[in-house]
């Protein structure tokens, strides 16, 4: 099945948080809490401003996202379980790769 979010809302798939601690301790399914984290699935066209202009949005389809405990409604598409969230309930985007930082060097100036 097809599925498009409307406006700016986002269709979220949960990526499960590790079953072991870095120590190798196996976390029972009864003491874990839903993830956090997920992977965009499908965005909608994006919402309007007060001139009527689609605004579009700033996540796409494969990103990973990281979003708040109680943030989206849960949906089941395909026997997929799914959250379903407006893009402001997103709390940012995980980079893959972040460039390192250039420092600015002494004696000069920035412009």
């Amino acid at each position: 099945m097809s599925f498009r979010p409307l406006h700016d809302r986002v269709l979220v798939k949960r990526i499960d948080a590790e079953e072991k601690t870095k120590g190798g301790i196996i976390i029972p399914d009864t003491a874990k809490e839903k993830p956090q984290e997920g992977e965009v699935v499908a965005v909608g066209s994006g919402a309007r401003n007060e001139k009527g202009e689609v605004v579009a949005l700033d996540v796409k389809v494969g990103d990973r996202i990281l979003f708040g405990k109680w943030s989206g409604t849960e949906i089941k598409l395909d026997g997929q379980d799914l959250l379903i969230m407006k893009e402001s309930d997103i709390l940012g985007v995980l980079a893959d790769t972040v460039a390192p930082a250039v420092p600015a060097k002494k004696g000069k100036k920035a412009a």
